[in-house]
């Protein structure tokens, strides 16, 4: 674990560049440190360490994930959930802790919406029977990261969406005044208008939105129209 971690931190260190740190830190409110590495570069940087067979044992992958996620350059977070995503087919139970950890600790969207829609997304697939404990946990948390993750976790579900799970979530946060809030809910009925525009219409009609979420949900629905 130490020999892996090391080395891509050596590696992203070689590469870094001050001007794009400073600039990627604005852009995300200065609340992290970054080395300044451009996606396609940091994805290259990091290619050999995300190969199948190169990869550390599973039973390592939370502390690994942890000793990333605790570094201050966000580089760290991107590496940590892309590693995580490696392992999506050999999901445990237990894994869940290990994304509310992620999702909580030094919550952004940027890092929440990969690990809400490509982690909680699979783990919730293959294991729908924790759906009704964590989405209530969440929901009534008052952590709007972990409400966002509620709102999320189906985005890419398509014909497999819970419809009436998806409007019992949104109804539960109405009247949110988070921006992040009320920007998923728009974003979720969004995609789910490419499947079901129907149920859309219908939801939006019935439903008192905020206006940025109504405005969100219709947008592809009226340039259809």
């Amino acid at each position: 674990m130490k020999h892996f971690i090391d080395t891509i931190e050596a590696s992203f260190t070689q590469h870094r560049n001050s001007a794009i740190a400073l600039q990627q830190k604005a852009y995300m409110r200065n609340q992290f440190e970054y080395f300044g590495l451009k996606t396609p570069l940091r994805k290259e940087l990091q290619k050999d360490f995300l190969k199948k067979g190169d990869l550390p044992q599973k039973r390592e992958l939370e502390p690994i994930v942890k000793e990333l996620w605790n570094k201050p350059q966000r580089e760290f977070q991107y590496l940590a959930q892309e590693l995580s995503f490696k392992y999506i087919k050999s999901l445990e139970e237990d894994d869940i802790a290990l994304f509310e950890f992620m999702v909580v600790t030094k919550s952004w969207w940027d890092t929440v919406d990969f690990i809400a829609v490509k982690l909680m997304g699979a783990y919730f697939k293959k294991f729908p029977e924790q759906i009704p404990n964590y989405l209530q946990k969440w929901l009534t948390s008052k952590n709007i990261w972990l409400q966002r993750s509620a709102l999320l976790f189906q985005l890419k579900y398509k014909d497999s969406i819970n419809s009436k799970l998806l409007g019992d979530t949104i109804n539960t946060l109405l009247g949110s005044q988070e921006f992040f809030i009320n920007k998923a809910i728009g974003w979720v009925l969004r995609e789910y208008s490419k499947i079901n525009p129907e149920w859309v219409l219908t939801f939006v009609a019935e439903t008192k939105l905020n206006a940025l979420s109504k405005k969100e949900a219709l947008r592809l629905i009226q340039k259809s129209s």
